[in-house]
């Protein structure tokens, strides 16, 4: 990114990946060689790009901030990103306010009312998809792997992870539960645990209660996954080989946003069939990038259902017309799914979709670094140096 953007900017980014802690947003090189003039002066870009966006999250976020809370009371700066930047400033640069107006902030979500809100305090958001690029390294010899290929008599009609509940991903025992209700469970490869970051799923408190399942018994009908996170980095060949339709279970789902992350593109880049359980309208953002999808054998109208628990129950519902099918049914179906995902992993790997994203991201930096530039009237700045003098 850094190569790409070929801009004056100090990039931050959050070590390890995917942690969203202010004290783990850190430099991408080393800024204290520079002059403080020289960090003063350039852009900033927090990348935010691999876990969704949640203003609420830094609203409340729990962390002392110095002598920042008086610049920023000063300044009246408009709440998140500029205490952000600030408690970053202070880490690792030492003083607590910004030359320009706007920081750029890098996200990976389109229609996001969170988006919204950080750009009306003080950021420009820079969209790119920042996960096409992580999954093409990923799931890279998906290309050319043999055993993909393999003719195998499925086992399971789908194919399902569901390792993790807990917050944005509560909707999953809510899924558990209609995969019961609809007697779906033997046409399954899918796991549930119990337990997920230290809580029982009936210790839940759901920040939707739709969610909550009226059934008590849903770890009877599953083992527990025995893989942990870093699972989501790799694919596992067999589990394509003896499934037919892999129902791929977002992160992000009880919202407005479309959010696409590795999961959604590991079917693609392995040539399997998928369900996509996401937000709203979320296959027509895998057709702004060239990928085809199933609508043509498979009922996709769930993809345009707006309310959470009637989306789901769409999917499960679809799954139970698939599985009702008889095994000569299935077998045409499948051959008619094949060209589909023949040219969706073409794409996939193709040398047109990575320069499609990354071009993207490219025009996206370009136009927010501008503007940044001429929009800049060193309010900030301005104000400290009138009180306090320059800053050497």
């Amino acid at each position: 990114m850094q190569d790409i953007c070929n801009q004056d900017v100090l990039i931050y980014r959050f070590v390890p990946h995917g942690s969203k802690k202010i004290e783990d947003c850190k430099p991408l090189n080393d800024y204290h060689k520079l002059q403080n003039s020289e960090i003063l002066t350039k852009v900033k870009t927090v990348c935010h790009d691999q876990e969704t966006l949640d203003y609420t999250y830094y609203q409340s976020y729990s962390k002392p901030w110095s002598c920042s809370e008086t610049f920023n009371k000063f300044f009246e700066i408009p709440g998140t990103p500029y205490p952000i930047l600030n408690i970053i400033l202070e880490n690792y640069h030492g003083y607590y306010v910004e030359y320009h107006d706007y920081i750029l902030l890098l996200h990976s979500e389109m229609q996001s009312q969170d988006v919204e809100w950080f750009e009306q305090h003080g950021s420009i958001g820079v969209y790119w998809w920042s996960h096409a690029v992580i999954a093409r390294d990923w799931f890279r010899y998906a290309e050319v792997d043999p055993k993909l290929s393999v003719s195998m008599v499925p086992q399971k009609d789908f194919l399902i992870y569901n390792r993790a509940w807990t917050g944005l991903r509560e909707y999953r025992i809510k899924f558990t539960e209609l995969i019961i209700d609809y007697n779906l469970q033997d046409h399954c490869q899918m796991t549930f645990n119990p337990e997920d970051n230290g809580i029982h799923w009936s210790q839940h408190k759901f920040s939707n209660s739709l969610f909550a399942p009226n059934r008590t018994d849903l770890a009877q009908y599953f083992c527990s996954s025995t893989v942990d996170a870093t699972a989501s980095a790799d694919y596992n060949d067999i589990d394509y080989a003896q499934t037919s339709i892999e129902v791929v279970l977002e992160t992000v789902f009880d919202d407005t946003k479309w959010h696409l992350t590795e999961k959604a593109l590991r079917p693609i880049a392995c040539g399997h069939p998928f369900i996509l359980v996401s937000t709203p309208g979320i296959l027509q953002y895998l057709k702004r990038y060239g990928f085809q999808t199933f609508h043509k054998y498979l009922d996709e109208s769930y993809d345009a259902i707006a309310d959470p628990v009637e989306r789901l129950e769409a999917v499960v519902k679809l799954m139970q017309s698939l599985a009702k099918l008889s095994a000569k049914e299935k077998q045409q179906l499948y051959a008619n799914l094949a060209p589909i995902c023949k040219y969706n992993k073409s794409r996939f790997f193709s040398k047109e979709f990575v320069e499609q994203v990354i071009d993207e991201f490219q025009t996206n930096f370009d136009h927010g670094f501008s503007f940044i530039q001429q929009a800049n009237s060193h309010k900030y700045y301005e104000r400290l140096k009138n009180k306090y003098g320059k800053l050497k």
